[in-house]
């Protein structure tokens, strides 16, 4: 029997970016336990291989029920986000919910020895290409309804956006940019029934820390020794509780972090 909420997805075209893996893969699958009768997820990333090995994970799970598009997309690239959605097969076009998950941090390095490609990489994919998807996908929100637009907008934020820590500060500037950005275009979108919302995880393992150590696992690992951080599904859970209140409910602004977390500075560890 399906939930108030599952009810109240069905039949919606959901995008998500950065869906190969980490949060973007769980939230992708979260949406089709939901609402497995009538979905269509439109998944987008980088690895075109690896989101077509989700796709049939998906399908192996719940059915015919819910239709996935793999598509491959590099959100820091402002040629391939401005044709994006008329590239899509026409009956994904019409988007109803937009998860802006994409993004990275790229290195560890202080203030002084930051290397440029790494500021450009991290505010290429967290900020400009966050912020072209966002409108590239209202345009067409805005189409919608009798009230000036109608659709949804889910920035996956961070605890770093909230507060700065030593060796993230181009990650955390790019995620405060993301924090502000999502809160001066709720206040802009107030009149219509497009909804704004961001979700801060704290500590989540994911390949996250593998990439700021340039493919050093032993290091990205040594992040979660003595804790037990946030799974991806845990995040999943949160974006998927967002997307599916009533209409009329908005989601602002989540902050989640394991419970050995505090801040982006304050954790305990096991000793």
């Amino acid at each position: 029997m399906a939930t108030a909420m599952g009810k109240r997805l069905e039949g919606k075209t959901i995008v998500v970016t950065g869906a190969s893996s980490g949060i973007g893969k769980s939230t992708a699958v979260e949406f089709a336990r939901t609402s497995p009768k009538n979905l269509k997820l439109i998944l987008t990333a980088r690895r075109l291989d690896t989101l077509k090995q989700i796709a049939e994970e998906i399908k192996k799970e719940v059915g015919d029920g819910v239709k996935v598009l793999p598509v491959q997309l590099d959100i820091s690239k402002p040629d391939q986000v401005r044709t994006f959605i008329s590239s899509l097969p026409k009956e994904y076009q019409a988007i109803d919910i937009l998860i802006n998950n994409a993004g990275l941090v790229k290195g560890v390095d202080k203030t002084g020895d930051i290397k440029e490609e790494d500021m450009d990489t991290m505010f290429a994919t967290n900020v400009t290409g966050l912020i072209n998807m966002t409108q590239t996908c209202l345009n067409l929100f805005k189409t919608r309804g009798d009230a000036g637009g109608q659709g949804d907008i889910i920035n996956i934020g961070s605890i770093a956006g909230r507060e700065g820590y030593p060796g993230g500060s181009i990650y955390c500037a790019t995620k405060a940019a993301v924090r502000t950005f999502t809160d001066a275009i709720r206040k802009e979108l107030i009149a219509t029934r497009i909804r704004v919302m961001e979700i801060d995880p704290g500590q989540v393992e994911t390949e996250f820390s593998v990439v700021r150590f340039g493919g050093d696992k032993i290091k990205a690992d040594k992040v979660y020794e003595g804790v037990t951080p946030l799974t991806p599904e845990d995040i999943a859970e949160t974006v998927v509780f967002a997307a599916g209140r009533p209409e009329n409910v908005v989601v602002a602004d989540m902050l989640v972090f394991p419970n050995h977390q505090a801040a982006a500075t304050v954790m305990h560890r096991r000793s």
